[in-house]
């Protein structure tokens, strides 16, 4: 019996999956096999012994402590793409917002007073001040084409706009299914300087942290609109409300109110509604928990934020080590030979490794017996070791 953690809420469309004569799931539990989460903050969270996956139903992981995981050979699993189109369409929404001048509008809307003739002749008198521009032609800078950033990219070529493109990381299944009228940018200022709108789709490092900022804003298109969707600190919000201010900057919308943001005429901040859909609940529930159960059962890893992608079909005889370690010389050939000794022969194996960390599985003819764990587990990099 797998026994698994939920450490918030996660959608039944998930747990489901989980069977219920070989798992036990509880957001009380001892001695987890499994954690699955979402928005908990798992760095002062003590880890123990028996955890070996956490699986994070959503894309970002800052939530959970991953250096610390992968020192105990933990695999911590993600969602990407499952959120996808909500994002997507809180994108579009959020374009259409900001062209439109819709909550401006309605907020005028919303203050009028009088008979219902009064109210039209205000209407009339005051639409003036709203009017806004149309989406086709204009040009859309997406900054990571990840799942969510090829969805916005596409979606927006539908709607007629120009769009440019900035992933150094790209991969060749995302770049398939970008459309191919997407252009290149070759960097990020290259883009910012072409777009009327820009999104962005990347995790915060440091790398992306104020990606936009007071230099960048004096470069880009006047009256530019940006949206971000991503993670805050992203933008710097200091230097884009200045931006608007100065007339730059034509909006700001973003799913991270703040005290500057949140009360700000040309700021729409919404709270983090980016992936609050019951279809992406639904869609990152599934993802993790199936990934979770294959990695539990079966030692194959998919999405994975911390160890390399790895699957090996399942021998019809014999017995299956799972082994996470260290990526350094010789490994395989130490895990081999102590196999060998255990009078044992390799039916079928995979070594992948991902930076510092590397992961094997291991079909055998026979069972396995406790002298060959304790001759595995001894040698030195060994950070987890598991019999299917």
């Amino acid at each position: 019996m797998y026994k698994i953690l939920t450490l918030n809420n996660i959608s039944t469309a998930g747990l489901d999956r989980l069977p219920r004569e070989s798992y036990e799931t509880a957001s009380e539990i001892q001695h987890p096999d499994g954690v699955l989460l979402r928005s908990f903050k798992m760095h002062d969270w003590e880890i123990p012994e028996t955890l070996k996956a956490v699986g994070r139903a959503g894309a970002g992981t800052n939530n959970i402590p991953v250096d610390k995981m992968s020192e105990h050979g933990v695999v911590v699993f993600n969602a990407p793409g499952a959120n996808a189109n909500a994002v997507k369409e809180l994108v579009l929404a959020g374009m259409l917002l900001a062209a439109r001048n819709i909550c401006q509008s309605w907020d005028f809307a919303r203050a009028l007073e009088g008979s219902d003739a009064e109210i039209g002749k205000q209407v009339e008198a005051g639409k003036k001040n709203f009017g806004g521009f149309e989406l086709p032609g204009r040009t859309l800078g997406v900054v990571g084409l990840g799942a969510i950033g090829i969805k916005v990219a596409n979606a927006a070529i539908a709607l007629g706009m120009n769009v440019i493109g900035y992933d150094p990381q790209i991969t060749v299944k995302s770049a398939w299914q970008l459309s191919s009228k997407v252009k290149q940018a070759h960097s990020v200022d290259d883009m910012l300087n072409q777009a009327d709108f820009v999104t962005f789709h990347v995790p915060l490092i440091d790398a992306t942290r104020n990606m936009i900022n007071a230099e960048r804003l004096d470069n880009m298109r006047h009256r530019v609109t940006i949206l971000n969707f991503a993670r805050a600190g992203i933008v710097d919000d200091e230097a884009v409300v200045n931006a608007i201010q100065a007339g730059k900057v034509n909006a700001y919308i973003c799913d991270f109110p703040t005290n500057l943001t949140k009360q700000h005429e040309r700021v729409i901040t919404l709270p983090h509604l980016g992936a609050s859909t019951k279809e992406a609940e639904d869609n990152c529930a599934i993802m993790v928990a199936e990934q979770v159960k294959d990695y539990l059962e079966n030692g194959n890893i998919l999405n994975s934020v911390n160890f390399p992608e790895v699957h090996l079909a399942r021998a019809e005889t014999g017995s299956r080590l799972a082994i996470a370690n260290s990526n350094v010389p010789n490994m395989v050939g130490q895990i081999s030979t102590d196999i060998a000794n255990a009078g044992l022969n390799i039916i079928d194996m995979i070594n992948k490794s991902r930076g510092d960390l590397a992961y094997t599985l291991v079909d055998v003819d026979g069972e396995i017996p406790q002298s060959l764990i304790d001759a595995i587990n001894d040698i030195d990099g060994i950070l987890n070791l598991r019999v299917l």
